[in-house]
């Protein structure tokens, strides 16, 4: 097995490397081997075409890693990903502008209230169990709610 691995030519090594971090990349996503595997596919090309020594590859592959890892960093900065949902993995800033029922009063700032089939700690004027809230903001855990409607009774007046 060893003396097959030595027989083959470096430039197929490196364009084999190439393929298999660009393939690990579709299996683990992360935007950051398919960097690598373009650095190592273009060694094994200018080894192909020049035939350098072992430690220039390996220098060579070092540096074409941190230009193509640079300008893909450059380049996503000057062209943000678009997500058709920024606000997936941020439940509380989807819930801004969200009507719900206090299940606690809300005494000195902080009660709870029904969000689907769950409870979040909600903070703002003194209200009633019962009374409808809207948020308008997250600090933390906490949904930042204001009286849903000004003149409802169950609201302390200050």
């Amino acid at each position: 097995m060893e003396q097959w691995l030595l027989s083959l030519e470096p430039h197929w090594l490196w364009l084999s490397l190439g393929v298999l971090l660009v393939a690990l990349e579709i299996l683990v996503p992360g935007f950051f081997l398919i960097w690598l595997g373009l650095a190592a596919a273009a060694t094994g090309i200018i080894t192909w075409i020049l035939s350098p020594a072992i430690p220039v590859q390996l220098g060579l592959f070092a540096l074409l890693a941190l230009a193509t890892l640079y300008a893909a960093r450059h380049w996503l900065k000057r062209n943000p990903i678009e997500s058709t949902d920024p606000l997936l993995n941020q439940r509380g800033h989807r819930l801004i502008g969200e009507m719900l029922t206090l299940t606690s009063a809300i005494t000195d700032g902080k009660g709870r209230a029904r969000v689907g089939d769950g409870e979040w700690n909600v903070r703002g004027p003194d209200a009633a169990i019962g009374a409808k809230v809207r948020v308008i903001g997250i600090d933390g855990s906490s949904l930042i709610v204001e009286p849903a409607f000004v003149d409802s009774a169950s609201f302390d007046r200050v």
